[in-house]
């Protein structure tokens, strides 16, 4: 019997987005590479994060 697919992880709120975003430029963290991936990716979870509540206000 095949598994079902697996359930896309919880996304985390706006807030709590924001907040790592903050400690990272406020640790100076986006001088290494990886604090610079680690930025793009917060910034994509972000977008999606304002784009659900969007959705949810409609």
């Amino acid at each position: 019997m095949p598994n079902p697919p697996a359930q896309p992880p919880h996304a985390r709120s706006l807030a709590a987005v924001n907040e790592e975003i903050r400690g990272l430029l406020e640790a100076g963290g986006l001088v290494s590479s990886e604090g610079r991936r680690r930025y793009e990716e917060l910034l994509v979870e972000w977008a999606a994060a304002v784009r659900g509540d969007v959705a949810e206000a409609a």
